[in-house]
């Protein structure tokens, strides 16, 4: 699959992409509202398993440096229903890449795919939350979890319906 929007491209991801990948996942500020950071062999694992075996994800280009600046979880959950996240390289967060790469994969689910939904979750109730209701997501519930810095918080269910999208557009 390949995408453009303005500022970047969404592709699949190569073998070439692990040094890069590696540099988001296993950045401990990247990762904090996920798990602990990757170590270079659990980032290679994944790239080789769920990246590209799988097709778990894409990977997300910024066209003027030609960088990988993030991954981009687009999977299919069931029938019509596609779950929707990311993690960006620090360095470029608050450019609104997120929100460009998000949009443009919300406009292929409803559009190109058909999709009846696109979900979401996050225990971040600062930047993704807000990026999630930028792009019209309704909070849908929230249960307990373990964090990924120790005790207990929650984890935010989101969820975008196809006729949301299409009313917000």
């Amino acid at each position: 699959m390949k995408i453009e929007t303005p500022r970047l491209t969404l592709r699949d991801f190569t073998p070439a992409d692990g040094p890069a990948l590696h540099a988001i996942l296993g950045d401990g500020k990247v990762m904090a509202f996920a798990e602990p950071p990757y170590t270079p062999a659990q980032t290679q694992a994944f790239l080789e398993q769920f990246c590209i075996a799988r097709r778990g994800g894409l990977a997300c280009v910024e066209k003027a440096t030609g960088q990988l600046v993030g991954y981009l979880l687009f999977s299919p959950l069931g029938e019509q229903v596609w779950e929707l996240g990311w993690f960006f390289r620090r360095d470029t967060w608050g450019k609104g890449f997120a929100t460009e790469a998000s949009r443009a994969l919300l406009c292929h689910a409803f559009q190109t795919l058909s999709a009846r939904e696109v979900v979401a979750e996050t225990i971040d109730t600062g930047r993704a939350a807000r990026v999630l209701e930028k792009l019209w997501f309704r909070r849908e519930g929230a249960q307990p979890v373990e964090s990924p810095a120790g005790g207990r918080t929650l984890l935010y269910q989101y969820a975008l319906r196809a006729k949301d999208w299409e009313r917000e557009k």
